[in-house]
C-alpha cells in the first residue's frame, strides 16, 4: 500500500517540474498595431454663411420679379453699394444675411410691398503677399487658397525666404500673427501676408 508520505513527495515533484517547464517557456510578444494617423483636415473653404463683406468683394443681388433692380455691383472703398432706385447701401462689415436684409428692408420703404431679396458673393477681395517671393502684390482670392498656394501665385520663393512661417495679417486688422507654413494654413479674402528673411 502506498502511503501517504509518498504520494505527498511524488506531487510535490509534479509540480516543481511544471512551474520549471513553464518558467523556461519562450515569452510572446504581440505587437501593438499603432493608431491610424487622423486624416488631414481639409482646408476650409469661405463658409457664405459666416463671411464678412469688404471692399472689392463683388456681390450679386437678385430682387425676385424685378430684373431691372438686379443686377452684380462691386463693394466701394468706403464699404458701400451703389442699388438702383434706392441708392448706396452699406455692405462693408455685414454677412450675407444682414446685408440681404438691408436691401430688402431699403426696398421695403416705400418702393416694393414685402419684396424677396437674395445675395451671393460672385468674388472675394483679393489678397496680398510681400516679402520674400518672387512677385509681391495683389492677387485674386479663391475658395480654399492656403499661404502655400499664395506663394505658388506669387512666383514662389526667394533664395533668402524663411520656408518655414509666414506673417498673416487679417483684413481688418492692425497687427501680423506669426504663423507655422504648413499646407494648411489658410488664408481668408483680404489677408496680408509677408514672407520673412531666413537668418543664415
Amino acid at each position: 500500500m502506498i502511503s501517504a508520505t509518498f504520494l505527498t513527495r511524488r506531487l510535490v515533484l509534479l509540480m516543481a517540474a511544471l512551474l520549471l517547464t513553464v518558467t523556461s517557456l519562450p515569452s510572446v510578444t504581440f505587437a501593438q498595431t499603432a493608431p491610424s494617423a487622423a486624416p488631414a483636415s481639409p482646408v476650409n473653404a469661405v463658409d457664405p454663411n459666416e463671411y464678412v463683406l469688404g471692399s472689392s468683394d463683388k456681390v450679386r443681388v437678385t430682387v425676385y420679379g424685378e430684373p431691372n433692380l438686379s443686377g452684380e455691383f462691386f463693394v466701394t472703398g468706403s464699404g458701400l453699394v451703389s442699388l438702383p432706385l434706392i441708392g448706396e447701401v452699406k455692405a462693408a462689415g455685414l454677412s450675407l444675411r444682414q446685408f440681404q436684409n438691408a436691401v430688402q428692408t431699403a426696398l421695403s420703404d416705400g418702393y416694393l410691398k414685402e419684396p424677396r431679396v437674395s445675395a451671393e458673393v460672385l468674388t472675394y477681395r483679393p489678397f496680398y503677399i510681400m516679402g520674400e517671393v518672387e512677385k509681391p502684390g495683389t492677387y485674386p482670392y479663391t475658395s480654399g487658397l492656403t499661404a502655400l498656394n499664395a506663394v505658388a501665385t506669387a512666383g514662389g520663393f526667394t533664395y533668402r525666404a524663411d520656408k518655414g512661417k509666414v506673417y498673416l495679417k487679417r483684413n481688418g486688422e492692425t497687427e501680423e500673427h506669426k504663423m507655422p507654413l504648413t499646407p494648411s494654413t489658410t488664408v481668408a479674402p483680404g489677408d496680408t501676408i509677408r514672407i520673412g528673411e531666413r537668418l543664415f
